[in-house]
């Protein structure tokens, strides 16, 4: 049978805006178009209101995020959370249904716990990554590192929670999140893991606990508010290596992968190194590049290849870095040096290695964010008026299998929108890496931004024929990458939704998120 979902936008009526202003209070209850337009994703055509909401809510603790949905369990109200409201280029706050009410975390910014025995933190939903390294460094904690992501000023639990990459060695396979606390759609609250042990002292250090492990269940999905989390933290090395990898030509992508897999299954390189093109790397070097020329029309290859060769960067560059006792440190980059030698024209920029108590003097980009410092450099680089979307399928990390993904994604990306392909591969694994490639443009020109939204729809498509998924999708075609998981006739998405059906019956909270719907709005199911 075909589904259908209805869509049918959904309007806040007076009396329970009333409501709502009685349990947070009216001031932070925000109705008005111009508040709410301040709660838009900036890379949506702004003349574009298919994902309006009617009003934001700034809740303020974890008792008034219970309140909130108590309200709306009973009237019937859809919710469409967000922490800081920062995923731009996935649609940023906006709901997925027209009319849903935005509840807003930034008023919810304490750090409530750090560990400095352990290496670890409990934080709000509302607090950035600035936020809890400035925490860290007043509190004289300031010898514990964050894997931090590029830009600062999201949230550390909705980063989590959208499976958002950071780089540090806790950034793969996302170790760093460890017990949670959930607002469910009843207005009950669940604390996971060991946290379903009153008091107990094991919840932010013990990932699992007796039966099933819930904590996954609330990444990318509708099932609850995640009102607090623990996180993990790394000790400061003695020794800390930024390191930047060249890979002169196109063609000798697939060697470079190759060579970073069997690193990193030797246990060399950690972390979660970044390897970029050509255009995508002004966003780290525009000293050297300028400003990113991916919103431009397509250069030729000819063309990319002069601007690899004038700056230096070439066809690739990767970041990474070593980090531990100086001997491990000195070894670990020989043995890269040597294996990355064997990429002819190759150049390894290892301009110095830190000691712990050197971390004020590290200035550049690439050496902040593999340093655990967050900071918002990135922007610099970016022409007003651009913005992006990606799509970004996990691929095995075999030259072969990955040279096939982005060559398919770029030939779609020139030959549909005349535009630039941008991409960064983040190895997140020693086994996988997500391609996250994309558009760049302008967000300011309709016609620009509906064939960049046309493209990555392509690339979803075209991708699946291969066998490959988007791992985080934007509003827009949440529900074309979630049919991609077809498997058994839909069974995983049959399974997701009839967990929403038990946990959320009334279907309030963020109806539609990845393709997860509640009954209600299914017209037809699965079979």
């Amino acid at each position: 049978m075909t589904r259908t979902i209805d869509e049918t936008p959904y309007s806040l009526p007076d009396d329970v805006a009333r409501l709502f202003a009685e349990a947070i209070g009216t001031e932070h209850v925000h109705t008005d178009q111009a508040q709410r337009d301040e709660y838009r994703d900036p890379y949506w055509f702004q003349g574009d209101r298919t994902y309006d909401s009617s009003a934001v809510l700034y809740p303020a603790s974890t008792e008034e995020v219970q309140a909130v949905v108590r309200i709306a369990n009973e009237h019937g109200v859809p919710l469409w959370t967000s922490s800081q409201g920062r995923n731009n280029g996935y649609g940023g706050p906006s709901p997925r249904v027209r009319g849903t009410v935005l509840v807003s975390l930034r008023r919810m910014n304490r750090v409530l716990e750090i560990d400095h025995e352990l290496a670890y933190v409990v934080v709000e939903p509302g607090v950035t990554w600035i936020d809890l390294h400035e925490e860290l460094r007043r509190t004289g904690n300031d010898d514990l590192m964050i894997s931090v992501p590029d830009l600062g000023w999201g949230s550390v639990v909705g980063n989590t929670l959208d499976s958002g990459v950071t780089y540090l060695p806790y950034g793969m396979d996302y170790q760093a999140p460890c017990g949670m606390e959930v607002v469910l759609a009843d207005g009950t609250l669940l604390r996971t893991g060991m946290g379903a042990v009153p008091d107990s002292p094991s919840w932010h250090l013990y990932k699992r606990g007796l039966g099933p492990v819930l904590d996954p269940l609330f990444v990318q999905s509708n099932y609850g508010i995640v009102t607090r989390m623990g996180y993990w933290l790394h000790r400061r090395p003695a020794a800390y290596a930024p390191l930047f990898l060249t890979v002169p030509r196109k063609e000798q992508f697939g060697q470079a992968i190759d060579i970073l897999r069997e690193l990193r299954l030797d246990g060399v390189v950690r972390g979660v190194p970044v390897m970029q093109n050509t255009i995508t790397l002004a966003s780290h070097f525009p000293e050297v590049m300028g400003q990113m020329q991916a919103a431009d029309a397509a250069l030729s290859d000819e063309q990319i290849q002069q601007i690899a060769d004038e700056t230096g960067v070439g066809r690739w560059g990767m970041r990474t870095a070593v980090w531990g006792e100086p001997a491990v440190v000195e070894a670990h980059l020989e043995l890269i040096r040597k294996a990355w030698g064997a990429i002819e024209g190759s150049r390894i920029d290892h301009e110095r290695t830190y000691a712990r108590d050197e971390w004020d003097e590290i200035t550049d980009f690439v050496g902040k964010v593999q340093a655990g410092i967050p900071n918002l450099d990135m922007l610099e680089a970016l022409p007003d008026d651009v913005g992006h979307i990606g799509f970004s399928p996990v691929v095995p990390l075999t030259g072969g299998k990955m040279t096939e993904v982005v060559d398919l994604l770029e030939r779609i990306t020139v030959e549909e929108s005349g535009l630039n392909f941008v991409v960064g591969v983040c190895v997140i694994s020693e086994r996988s890496a997500m391609v996250v490639s994309g558009i760049t443009f302008d967000t300011s020109d309709e016609e620009v931004c509906a064939t960049a939204f046309r493209t990555v729809r392509s690339m979803v498509t075209q991708a699946a024929e291969l066998g490959y998924g988007e791992y985080r999708a934007h509003i827009d075609f949440m529900d074309l990458a979630a049919e991609q998981y077809s498997f058994g006739d839909h069974a995983y998405r049959r399974f997701t939704e009839a967990v929403k059906d038990a946990v959320d019956p009334n279907g309030i909270l963020a109806p539609g998120r990845h393709g997860i719907w509640p009954a209600n709005r299914r017209q037809g199911e699965d079979r």
